[in-house]
């Protein structure tokens, strides 16, 4: 692995003041209650309200979005208008897929170290259940013959070569969670994944009901306190994640069929993230900031890293991106209090876990000398994670974040580590820390 720089080292300190997120929301075969603008808008609004400076005090609006909708173009602009931002607010989307909303954290960390920006909101949103429904190549080149008909002949003859084949839909969401390059869809790489490190069926499901019982014991405890409630143009309110299957279990998860490779695949849609519609907004402030405003503080970036691979095998992303961050802060295993590592499969983590004690993949893959100490699963995502609560992809590398930070908080640890696997072979990864 050749040597690299960590990004925010030479800076100013980065910190994150407080953060908001919506519930995420299950999608059910039908378009949910919410466009991603509405739940990011939602959200944001309610962390404004209990800060003490005007919107019109950020420097700029960043958010991650993979799907925005037709009248959502360029959404954080969208979002920063609706928040009362005032039109003078610069403000850009960024998509990197899976890590779209650690992405925009991580542009306005750098524009907060390099002395560019002093406060910016930032984060994800994305309403997975709006993804649309698109016309085939035929079916719009059929549509443009037809406008450009200029007699009532020529009109006849193109309604002539209509095919009602041409009707057929491309669904949107699932050319989203298929690679191009690879020509594999998501839950292909991770049945990769799966047969690489000899991963069980039972393993998966196992990790899957814990990941439930996490959320489920979060939800009861309380540890949940970053969500704000949303409200429906009905007056109808959602106040939690309804992901959460309280009653998940081996027996029942072993009943399902495999969907990515039938009949012989171990990945279901049992052990899988949900589709889901969701919104995470962070602050994020300079120390000026922090002191002009006599902000709260919440925590500090220290360090990321983004990272390439095969995308054939992209869940193993957040190994590729972690293990420079460790390297460069000469830093083991036991000394990261807690870890985030998004769950878009178990078996993605699951397989995470395996590459990062082994020291075969370590060499071989990340030329290091040596595997890592193994991460200690009680303290990875110790409050559930994609499989129970959801995984909107622009959402959820902002999410992790927050609540990484928030454990840190809620258990008075000092350091804490945030990853993701992204489609299309990358991985990203954030280094945090509580701060007094």
């Amino acid at each position: 692995m050749a040597a690299q720089l960590n990004p925010l080292a030479n800076g100013r300190p980065v910190y994150v003041v407080d953060g908001s997120r919506s519930p995420f929301l299950r999608a059910r075969g039908k378009p949910g209650p919410f466009h991603a603008s509405d739940l990011a808008y939602q959200a944001g609004r309610a962390l404004l309200y209990r800060h003490p400076f005007a919107p019109d005090n950020f420097d700029q609006v960043i958010l991650g979005c993979v799907m925005s909708g037709p009248n959502e173009m360029n959404i954080a602009r969208v979002v920063a208008l609706r928040l009362g931002c005032g039109e003078r607010m610069p403000a850009f989307t960024v998509q990197r897929n899976c890590a779209s909303g650690m992405q925009a954290l991580d542009c306005a960390a750098q524009d907060i170290a390099s002395g560019r920006s002093d406060l910016v909101l930032a984060g994800g949103t994305e309403s997975m259940s709006h993804a649309p429904l698109l016309f085939s190549t035929a079916m719009v080149a059929w549509l443009a013959g037809l406008n450009s008909a200029r007699t009532a002949g020529a009109r006849l003859k193109a309604l002539a070569g209509f095919r009602p084949a041409y009707l057929k839909p491309v669904i949107g969401l699932i050319k989203g969670l298929t690679d191009p390059i690879a020509c594999l869809n998501m839950g292909q790489t991770a049945e990769i994944l799966t047969h690489r490190f000899a991963i069980q069926r039972e393993q998966m499901d196992a990790y899957a009901v814990r990941s439930h019982q996490r959320l489920d014991q979060a939800q009861k405890n309380g540890y949940l306190d970053e969500i704000e409630p949303v409200y429906d143009h009905g007056g109808k309110y959602y106040d939690a994640d309804d992901g959460l299957r309280a009653d998940s279990s081996m027996e029942k998860l072993a009943r399902l069929k495999p969907v990515f490779d039938r009949p012989f695949g171990k990945v279901t849609a049992g052990n899988s993230a949900q589709i889901t519609d969701g919104a995470a907004m962070l602050i994020l402030a300079s120390e000026e900031a922090i002191e002009k405003h006599k902000l709260p503080v919440l925590g500090r970036i220290l360090d990321s890293q983004w990272a390439g691979l095969d995308p054939a095998q992209m869940g193993l992303g957040p190994v590729h991106a972690m293990a420079p961050i460790m390297q460069r802060n000469g830093y083991s295993s036991d000394d990261i209090d807690y870890w985030e590592i998004n769950e878009a499969f178990a078996t993605q983590v699951l397989a995470c876990l395996a590459a990062w004690r082994d020291g075969e993949y370590c060499q071989q893959e990340l030329g290091l000398d040596s595997a890592f100490n193994p991460i200690d699963e009680e303290r990875l995502n110790i409050d559930g994670g994609g499989v129970a609560i959801g995984h909107p992809v622009g959402a959820s590398g902002a999410r992790i974040v927050l609540h990484l930070l928030k454990t840190l908080q809620r258990t008075n640890t000092r350091r804490g580590m945030a990853s993701l696997c992204i489609g299309g072979g990358q991985g990203g990864a954030m280094l945090v820390e509580r701060s007094e």
